[in-house]
């Protein structure tokens, strides 16, 4: 049952505006009470997780990579970068994701967003990529998400890429630009792909808008699930080129290969 309360000194609208969306909210619960987002659990609020898939949740924090945000094993201090960032820099400069792309709640809320129709899901997982991501959109100037080609959105209907991104700008209050990248090639799905030909499926497959005033800016390109980098990197690749000045990726979620 929803929980609200009214402060003496409140106007008198404020006070009825607070008491309707308190009885609204009580409605909502009794008509459709509230569900776990990854198993359909009851829970106690709307837009949460139940107690058995919040501990299924393995969260990236630190201590990780500051290039890659890939979780290290044990903290050996501040600003260190991982073998696979050294050896092989992506062309973003920072990445920031949620937790692990696992089996389990992280791989069930990322496929019900993408596949199953659930744009409800791009709030929550929203929410949760504006804390992981708070010292990427400290510094943005714009929130870009990854574009599908037209024909696929056409198929598909709905870019989870781009509803996450929404999400992100209204927590954090950055402009969101979902226009300033183009994908202006068709390419399969990386399903299956190696990273070498990750890789090659994506090459080109990106522009910036000509139109879109990048040059100088720092954005935030943002993404469901980070795998191989190679979609990542060919985005970032064409932003820069576009004129940005930095790009970083902010994803809900991201494969870890364990060293």
């Amino acid at each position: 049952m929803a929980v609200f309360q009214l402060s003496a000194g409140a106007w008198p609208h404020e006070r009825l505006r607070a008491l309707a969306f308190g009885v609204g909210q009580t409605a909502l619960d009794a008509l459709f009470p509230p569900t776990c987002l990854a198993c359909r659990a009851a829970t106690g609020q709307q837009g949460a997780l139940c107690p058995v898939c919040w501990r299924g949740m393995r969260f990236i924090e630190r201590p990780f990579c500051e290039r890659l945000g890939t979780p290290f094993a044990q903290d050996l201090g501040e600003g260190l970068l991982s073998p696979q960032a050294i050896a092989d820099p992506p062309v973003f400069r920072r990445a920031r994701a949620v937790a692990r792309f696992e089996d389990g709640p992280a791989r069930r809320l990322a496929h019900r967003l993408k596949y199953s129709d659930r744009g409800d899901l791009a709030r929550p997982l929203g929410a949760w990529m504006a804390r992981a991501g708070a010292e990427l959109l400290a510094d943005a100037d714009a929130i870009v998400p990854v574009p599908l080609h037209p024909l696929r959105l056409w198929r598909r209907r709905f870019n989870q890429a781009a509803a996450l991104a929404a999400a992100i700008a209204a927590k954090s209050g950055k402009r969101f630009e979902p226009r300033w990248l183009e994908r202006v090639k068709p390419t399969r799905s990386q399903v299956g792909l190696t990273r070498e030909q990750r890789a090659q499926n994506v090459q080109g497959a990106f522009r910036a808008a000509p139109d879109a005033p990048l040059r100088g800016l720092r954005v935030v390109l943002v993404d469901d699930v980070l795998t191989s980098g190679a979609t990542a990197n060919a985005a970032s690749r064409a932003l820069l080129r576009g004129g940005a000045a930095e790009v970083d990726l902010l994803v809900f979620a991201r494969v870890v290969t364990e060293a």
